[in-house]
């Protein structure tokens, strides 16, 4: 079973420095039919305007991953990190027992474009913890790159749900295929161009949960960036 989350249903709101889109309930804009799929609580497109951004603030128990579209993006935080994240880079963040970040565009005259992604922690109250690692286009033209992942493996970065996150970049006519472990769904985030999933066209904004399917079945419709996450 498949069900289509549409980019122009999503929440909006327009501050000025910041224009983004919720594909789930955040902040203002809340409805009660989509709250989150599975670990899956947040994915919010955010475009941030030059030298702007979100100032100290706080999280606890979220895993917290940031995913590069165009520009830089400043982090700093209360564990005592300062970065700054690109394009085919992740940044992961573990707010646990509770830590304060603040995320700026770190150009004074580019905006930066990400995707922010919350996923519900197996655990609360953890220890808060922080990574970043950056990955090769090679390894995602085509194909599927394992990104994060509960033990780290494969090179991906570690976060602390039952949640496999993979990245794909698929040109015309490449095509790919995702097992699904029986038991497990699937949201598909297309963050750029437009791709087929298991025979349903999605474009850039779209998202698909996935339910009993044992395989997703990927093509590129033209040059198509996109986010597949597997889930408990």
């Amino acid at each position: 079973m498949m069900t289509l989350r549409r980019a122009a249903d999503r929440g909006h709101a327009d501050h000025g420095w910041l224009d983004t889109y919720h594909t789930f309930s955040f902040a203002d804009y809340y409805d009660p039919a989509q709250m989150g799929f599975r670990a899956l609580r947040v994915i919010n497109e955010d475009r941030v305007q030059p030298g702007k951004g979100f100032g100290t603030h706080p999280h606890r128990d979220m895993e917290i991953i940031t995913y590069l579209l165009e520009g830089a993006l400043q982090h700093r935080d209360s564990m005592g990190h300062g970065s700054i994240i690109r394009p085919l880079e992740l940044q992961r963040m573990s707010a646990g027992s509770g830590i304060t970040h603040s995320e700026f565009n770190a150009s004074p005259d580019e905006p930066v474009h990400l995707l922010q992604i919350w996923l519900l922690p197996t655990e609360r109250g953890i220890e808060p913890g922080y990574e970043q690692k950056a990955f090769a286009r090679a390894d995602q033209a085509g194909r599927l790159q394992l990104l994060a992942s509960p033990d780290g493996r494969a090179g991906s970065v570690t976060i602390h749900t039952d949640a496999l996150l993979y990245a794909g970049r698929f040109d015309q006519g490449a095509t790919s295929e995702l097992a699904l472990a029986e038991g497990r769904h699937a949201w598909v985030q297309l963050a750029r161009g437009r791709a087929r999933i298991n025979g349903q066209e999605l474009q850039a904004g779209d998202g698909a949960a996935l339910s009993d399917v044992r395989a997703l079945q990927l093509e590129g419709l033209d040059a198509s960036e996109l986010l597949i996450f597997d889930l408990a």
